[in-house]
């Protein structure tokens, strides 16, 4: 966003002088570090040397030389109702949209608990619970939600899920809960070892002017978020704080705010990492026409951060809210810590920037030169002092998961349960909370127990629960489908996806012009792109064997004549049978086929061409298709060469409800092996050879509800998306889908301009506008995203009304 209000130059001192003292190490004052955030050119750079080496010496001085630290965490957002009302915050929801949501005022503790024992079975150490402000303060629904189960206040009830998670996992709890008092946080230390609130921002006017981003949210008062710093201080308890950038704060009021932060910890000593968080804009709020905070500036913000805060503070930036391309600045700016990361949850507050992958921001941060190490909720000094900091609570679990040396996590820890720490005799097994709560299932028999138990921990059900799950029908079914729902609401997020594409049907390569509107050439494909992107697609998916007498090159030379017309389009090419062909007529191997592949220009690979992992399946339905051993073993390949790719089940024909099953556990199998699937598609196989329901007698749309919501809590933690085949189903059956554990539409499947009969499932298009409408009317927000889910450039992105 643009600045306002800037100060007047003479109260400034000049960029050199400032320049100089930071130089010097000296302490730098507001207007020192005001005249460092204007930094540009020449000047810029200098700026960043000087932060890169202060965090650079500090990292030395603490043991940690060249160690960029992160968090592996689960996002648990535990009510997203809010007594403020930010102007770009879409977090927050009223009463009337949880009801149109069929959403819970608040998470239960069953709900909280599926989500953090999948995590912590990822190794997951951190639970951060984030919430809205006191929102019975505001609204009668939360207040009665509370006095119905028990609790005083929202506070009440964060500190009774944070002893819970910690005692049945033993995760450790971040408290992100908002504005608190010191009763309030002395209550909380002995349920969390850590809590934070952001600062924001110092800026009086941004909360007391009609208009402003804060006017009309009372914990937006910075009076009173500085108060609640400094109360934190006084109470021993580590604090993750910072300001945002971008949201209408002059340079002065950045330079203020942070000169205020370092002023709380040296007074107390309790600020552990200060985060500089960059605005982005959010569609359907006030601020979603403000432009996202200036590259430049966010990275001098950074900067001057390091420069104020010194040398031995953690100067954190969140790597979802930045493109991957942009983090070698804010390396070099001084930060030192990318945050709290998921591997299983989406950032809800945020939930349009998908985090990156662990493997990948460590690949990354390695190309920076840096080591990247996991550390805890609390930062390692903290940590490496519990008398000091950490409630006589909380030393047992910190330490149970802590490097004694480093004070950083403990290599291999993981979560566990406290209550299962203790010895045991060695003929009694012990039993996983999750294994607890299936074995009553099975007692009682409950098919939505059951459903509740795969949601806590998929890998506790044998197939025959799957099965039964699968045969759901009634009020059992409707059940399932709710449990599943909420496991992709508090995992993935409430974003509905589609990609913008174009499909290309490389059968109907020809050498030579041909008249059959199928078939395309070299020339064809290249105007094929050309047109594609033209219309707002990101991606060309191409698949299908090349037809006998085309030579195994034309694979390559698809993709090459499609990168030189469009090298921006995303080429998604080519199944495991494909990939085979090559290999084999070009003489290849597998390897050198996917290397040229990789050579040529694909970036990503389709997971089709199997209908069912069983070969008697295979026989019957596909024998055409490639054998399963050599599916697997061409999709494996295809991810360890660096594919991703998606993954599909064709269900309805001859298969049987414990193949099904075995198919999803082969996946599952697949995807710990390699990472590399992005998503999973549930296809019913439709015409006179399938369309045979799994129990007979039921209604369609229940067999795919069935199927989807299996589907979601059987790779939940594993398979992250699933998608809905809305050319096969229908758009109504595909919005009751998406109700179903869903939270993708595939494809918008363009046809285009030249050749459109030239792509598989020509004639269906669901255009953006159509796919916005689907969400609109769950009442929940569209999200246009590239083929491995990640943020469309703004400049891409196509309208949606």
């Amino acid at each position: 966003m643009t600045l306002v209000e800037p100060a007047p130059a003479h109260e400034v001192p000049s960029l050199h002088s400032a320049l100089a003292a930071a130089a010097t190490g000296a302490r730098l004052d507001a207007a020192q570090a005001e005249a460092l955030l204007g930094a540009g050119g020449d000047d810029l750079e200098r700026l960043l040397e000087l932060a890169a080496a202060l965090r650079d010496a500090g990292l030395e001085a603490s043991g940690r030389s060249g160690v960029i630290t992160y968090s592996r965490k689960v996002f648990v957002p535990l009510t997203t109702l809010c007594r403020d009302r930010c102007h770009y915050c879409i977090f927050v929801d009223t009463p009337s949209q949880l009801r149109k949501l069929h959403k819970p005022a608040y998470m239960s503790p069953e709900q909280v608990l599926s989500v953090v024992r999948q995590g912590a079975a990822m190794g997951c150490k951190e639970a951060l619970l984030t919430l809205g402000d006191r929102p019975e303060d505001r609204w009668p629904e939360a207040r009665a939600w509370l006095d119905e189960h028990g609790f005083t206040s929202t506070l009440d009830y964060v500190g009774h899920i944070a002893r819970l998670i910690t005692a049945e996992t033993g995760m450790l709890v971040h408290l992100n809960p908002g504005v608190m008092s010191f009763d309030e946080l002395e209550t909380l230390r002995p349920t969390a070892p850590s809590m934070g609130m952001m600062l924001e921002t110092t800026s009086e006017r941004l909360f007391a002017e009609p208009g402003q981003v804060h006017f009309g949210s009372p914990d937006k008062d910075p009076a009173v978020r500085l108060q609640v710093i400094e109360d934190a201080g006084r109470a021993r308890v580590p604090f993750t704080t910072g300001i945002l950038v971008g949201i209408g704060e002059t340079l002065r009021d950045r330079a203020e705010s942070l000169v205020a932060l370092r002023e709380a910890h040296e007074r107390h000593g309790h600020v552990q990492e200060v985060i500089v968080q960059n605005f982005r804009a959010k569609p359907r709020t006030a601020m979603q026409g403000v432009p996202d905070a200036d590259l430049l500036e966010y990275v001098a913000a950074v900067a001057v951060a390091r420069l104020v805060m010194g040398p031995d503070m953690r100067i954190q930036v969140p790597p979802n809210l930045s493109d991957p391309e942009e983090f070698a600045l804010l390396v070099r700016a001084g930060a030192d810590d990318w945050g709290g990361v998921s591997p299983l949850t989406a950032d809800h507050v945020n939930p349009e920037r998908p985090w990156p992958h662990l493997s990948e921001l460590a690949a990354r941060t390695a190309a920076l030169g840096f080591e990247l190490r996991e550390r805890l909720t609390a930062q390692p000094p903290f940590v490496l002092d519990p008398e000091g900091w950490l409630d006589p609570a909380m030393r047992e679990p910190v330490a149970a998961l802590a490097d004694p040396e480093s004070g950083l996590a403990a290599t291999g820890s993981a979560g566990r349960s406290v209550a299962d720490s203790g010895e045991t005799d060695a003929t009694t097994p012990v039993l996983r909370p999750a294994d607890r709560i299936l074995l009553n299932v099975r007692q009682t028999r409950g098919l939505p127990r059951l459903a509740e138990a795969a949601a806590s921990d998929p890998l506790a059900l044998d197939d025959a629960d799957w099965v039964r799950l699968l045969r759901a029908e009634g009020a059992d079914l409707d059940a399932l489908a709710g449990t599943a729902d909420d496991v992709r609401r508090y995992t993935v997020g409430e974003a509905v996806s589609l990609v913008v594409n174009r499909n290309l049907t490389s059968t109907g390569f020809r050498s030579r012009p041909s008249a059959d509107p199928t078939t395309f050439t070299l020339d064809d494909a290249a105007a094929i792109a050309a047109d594609a992107w033209d219309l707002g697609a990101t991606e060309l998916c191409i698949q299908g064997l090349l037809p006998g007498d085309a030579a195994p090159s034309a694979y390559l030379d698809i993709v090459r004549a499609v990168k030189a017309s469009t090298p921006g389009i995303h080429v998604h090419a080519y199944r495991p049978q494909d990939v085979r062909d090559l290999a084999d007529r070009g003489g290849l191997g597998l390897d050198g086929a996917l290397a040229a592949l990789r050579d040529a220009g694909v970036d990503t690979a389709p997971g089709t061409g199997v209908k069912v992992l069983s070969e008697r399946v295979r026989a019957l339905v596909a024998p055409g298709d490639l054998e399963i051993d050599r599916w697997v073993e061409g999709i494996t390949a295809a991810h360890r060469a660096g594919f991703r790719s998606t993954s599909v089940l064709f269900y309805g024909h001859v298969e049987t409800a414990d193949e099904r099953v075995a198919h999803l556990r082969r996946l599952r199998v697949i995807q710990a092996e390699t990472g590399g699937f992005t998503e999973f598609v549930p296809i019913p196989l439709p015409g006179a050879a399938g369309g045979v329901a799994l129990v007979p007698g039921r209604a369609p749309l229940d067999e795919h509800r069935a199927m989807v919501a299996v589907s979601r809590l059987m790779l939940s933690g594993s398979i992250p998306h699933i998608q809905i085949p809305w050319t096969r189903v229908g758009r109504d059956a595909a919005a009751a889908l998406l109700r179903s554990g869903g939270d993708d539409l595939g494809g918008a499947l363009l046809d285009g301009r030249v050749r459109p009969a030239a792509g598989v499932e020509h004639g269906l298009e669901l255009p953006v506008t159509d796919a916005a409408a689907i969400a609109a009317h769950l009442f929940r927000p569209f999200r246009q995203r590239t083929t491995d889910y990640r943020e469309v450039d703004p400049g891409r992105k196509t309208a949606t009304r």
